[in-house]
């Protein structure tokens, strides 16, 4: 693929940058704290779940709810999540919404999985959680009204009498046992669909048996550090997309220090409102050999820059991809996890993506994909997992699922793994006076053909660090 034919064309949707910039880094010969675990349940930890419908319509779905503490202890909601049951139209992706919720649409989050036992009336789930600026809820208080929808992300109709969870004539608040809730994993309200009852999650503090890996602390005092090299890495250096026409990647502004006892990765973007001062950053592993297994990164992302004006239109990434040998060709592999803190791709404001590719077409631009999403600020250290086996891909946000997407989007090909900082374009600031962006990586684990839980892949990050590992890999070439 030609990355000269992508720069400086504009997309509306995620994933853009990491096509250009394998098929860049092939052109050029390239070839702290740890993850977070599920809180455990307070012994007395109890919730009732009152819900009513807001429509019956055929554009979307409106589940309205309310979230009551029935327990003697103050809950904190973080540790809440409700479970609403649909059957999904075949194919259909959906795109969830707030309009307005007492605790702050911002400090709600909404995210579709797959079940493991589909019935006649469900196969997928809406998962309603909370961030931590939603607070407690003390014994006997409720959340107020959360008024929440989702739809069908192409708009077209969808039928909601087949739902497990819908109650048409449920037009005011009421207990409904036909959606779930959870407080710190075990579920403690309503019954799933036959088939999808609880089960505790396994002990999350031994990490699994030792298998092929790549862990990498990213202890290294420049980007010229001969280590890079030798543990696989390349600096990005050549010109090319995706991002600001005439902008460079510029190898300096990937650096090394230290934050406690932890080495810390900085990539820093900066510009000054013009292609020839934007500077955009990139790593990535020289050899293609990664794909079924489990990808952990700890990555600290950015709402405003660190000197400057802000605005400015930038992607954070941390992703694994392969390169695609011929428009829609069938054995390209991508997934991603994309933050932009000021929007972007018709976007207005912060949002964070997971992306699975099956494949696409620069030009006329064409793409088969899957995404989930949430519209808020992701500020801070984050957790990210993802994790592929022969039937899911299934992307984790600080120990919580983000996305589940379908087998149809598994990778056929061995694949890089990558983290970038790029400018999608300078409508966002139009100002001349230099600012910059930084995004910050901890550490990546990679472990072949074993699906971890995000509390293993802490367990096995906490392992290394414990016995003085700073970088690992024992991935075979051949993937």
């Amino acid at each position: 693929m030609s990355t000269t034919a992508r720069t400086g064309r504009t997309r509306t949707r995620p994933g853009l940058r990491a096509r250009a910039a394998l098929a860049a880094a092939v052109v050029a010969g390239l070839g702290c704290a740890t993850l977070s675990a599920l809180p455990a349940a307070a012994a007395d930890a109890s919730v009732r779940v009152q819900y009513r419908q807001s429509s019956s319509g055929s554009d979307q779905a409106e589940p309205w709810f309310k979230v009551v503490n029935s327990g003697s202890t103050t809950l904190s909601l973080s540790e809440v999540r409700v479970r609403y049951y649909f059957k999904a139209d075949a194919g259909a992706s959906y795109t969830f919404a707030c309009s307005w919720a007492v605790p702050g649409c911002a400090n709600i989050t909404g995210t579709f999985g797959t079940l493991a036992a589909p019935t006649a009336d469900a196969d997928r789930y809406l998962e309603i959680g909370f961030r931590a600026g939603a607070g407690g809820l003390a014994p006997g208080a409720d959340t107020g009204d959360m008024q929440l929808r989702f739809h069908r992300s192409d708009w077209r109709p969808l039928n909601q009498n087949d739902d497990y969870s819908f109650g048409p004539g449920r037009t005011s608040y009421g207990d409904w046992t036909k959606v779930t809730a959870s407080v710190g994993g075990p579920t403690v309200w309503g019954t799933a669909p036959a088939g999808n009852g609880p089960t505790d999650p396994p002990d999350p503090t031994d990490p699994p048996a030792d298998g092929p890996a790549l862990f990498d602390d990213f202890d290294y005092t420049s980007h010229t550090d001969p280590a890079i090299g030798a543990h696989g890495w390349s600096v990005r250096s050549n010109a090319g997309g995706p991002g600001v026409p005439g902008a460079t990647w510029a190898p300096e502004n990937v650096t090394f220090a230290k934050e406690g006892t932890n080495s810390i990765m900085n990539l820093e973007t900066s510009t000054a409102g013009s292609g020839a001062t934007t500077e955009h950053t990139e790593i990535l592993t020289k050899d293609m050999k990664f794909k079924n297994g489990t990808y952990a990164a700890r990555v600290h992302f950015s709402d405003a820059p660190r000197s400057g004006p802000d605005g400015d239109h930038l992607v954070q990434t941390f992703f694994t991809i392969n390169d695609l040998k011929a428009p829609m060709a069938d054995d390209y592999a991508e997934y991603d996890f994309e933050y932009l803190p000021n929007g972007g791709w018709g976007e207005p404001a912060n949002i964070l993506y997971t992306t699975s590719w099956e494949t696409y077409r620069p030009d006329p631009w064409e793409a088969v994909n899957q995404h989930s999403e949430v519209r808020a600020s992701y500020a801070g250290w984050h957790d990210l997992v993802l994790t592929i086996d022969d039937s899911s891909i299934v992307y984790y946000v600080d120990g919580q699922e983000f996305g589940r997407h379908d087998a149809r989007y598994l990778p056929e090909r061995t694949m890089s793994i990558n983290f970038n900082q790029w400018l999608i374009d300078l409508a966002g600031q139009g100002s001349t006076t230099p600012r910059s962006y930084d995004q910050k990586v901890d550490y990546v684990l990679h472990v072949k053909d074993q699906v971890l839980t995000p509390a293993q892949a802490a367990a096995k990050v906490a392992a290394y660090r414990s016995a003085g590992v700073r970088f690992e890999d024992t991935v075979p070439a051949t993937g």
